[in-house]
């Protein structure tokens, strides 16, 4: 027995051409996501990505304030906000996650005052914070793959620098790694990848297509470039399952996705090697 929607959609013969831009959209999310998730676990980074993801909904304000496209203004912020805490990555006044947990509750409850206070502007808060997959267009599918693209190319770049510094900072630095000037690019690389996704998984469900498949991926690696790969495939897998998963259900897309890639954690956790917790 099919479900109501998924029932309706095949009635009206839309299922093949909305179905395919959200998952294209989203593996292309995925497979950048994934290798670049691998830096967010080796380097426990996971606050700074909740800090990044969070500041999206202040980006979004920002956007409807402007009175231009959203994303250009979640684009804004996160790469700011990237700066910013690059610029900070020296700094011993605070410990950073006290830092990061300032900036990333603040930005998100900044971001929903701000949206509160919009008058006359219609807003579907839910879309923003929990992803709205199936909306997607071509301009959307444009973004994704040309901002992907990109962001491989320079993820490829930093590739080498930022195991260095992964595995020895200070070794690194005094190899002749510009720390500052990677930390800087890497942060700048995250903040693309969420503006990016926004629209797939939300503000509050953007860091797990970031940690889920990579941590997923830690378990069956036997070096960072296969782990790499494997984070992209788990991530592609993910997206696949949610989607799937989200039109038999009749779920929301985003928190699908996420479950997917949950699923793939705990199977990944039966049936992975045992990895050290370095």
């Amino acid at each position: 027995m099919w479900p109501p929607l998924i029932l309706r959609m095949k009635v009206t013969g839309m299922i093949t051409d909305f179905f395919a831009r959200a998952l294209i959209a989203g593996v292309g999310v995925a497979l950048v996501a994934g290798p670049a998730g691998c830096f967010i676990v080796w380097r426990r980074m996971a606050y700074f990505g909740d800090t990044m993801a969070h500041s999206a909904l202040l980006g979004v304000a920002l956007g409807l304030l402007l009175g231009v496209d959203p994303i250009l203004g979640v684009l804004a912020v996160t790469i700011v906000l990237a700066l910013i805490l690059a610029g900070m990555g020296g700094s011993r006044t605070l410990a950073s996650d006290t830092v990061l947990g300032i900036l990333s509750h603040s930005a998100l409850s900044l971001g929903m005052v701000a949206l509160s206070l919009m008058r006359g502007i219609r807003l579907d808060l839910m879309v923003y914070l929990f992803g709205d997959l199936l909306s997607v267009g071509m301009t959307d599918i444009y973004l994704v793959l040309g901002g992907g693209a990109a962001s491989l190319v320079l993820l490829a770049g930093l590739w080498r620098p930022l195991l260095a510094m992964t595995v020895h900072e200070e070794l690194a630095r005094a190899e002749g790694v510009r720390v500052d000037a990677v930390r800087a690019g890497f942060m700048l690389l995250i903040a693309f990848l969420i503006a990016a996704a926004m629209k797939i998984t939300g503000a509050l469900l953007i860091t797990s297509l970031l940690l889920i498949p990579a941590a997923c991926a830690r378990r069956f690696a036997n070096g960072p470039e296969v782990m790499a790969v494997l984070a992209a495939l788990f991530g592609a897998v993910a997206v696949t399952g949610g989607l799937y998963g989200s039109l038999y259900f009749d779920t929301p897309a985003g928190p699908s996705i996420v479950l997917a890639a949950l699923l793939l954690f705990l199977c990944s956790l039966m049936f992975g090697h045992r990895q050290s917790r370095n």
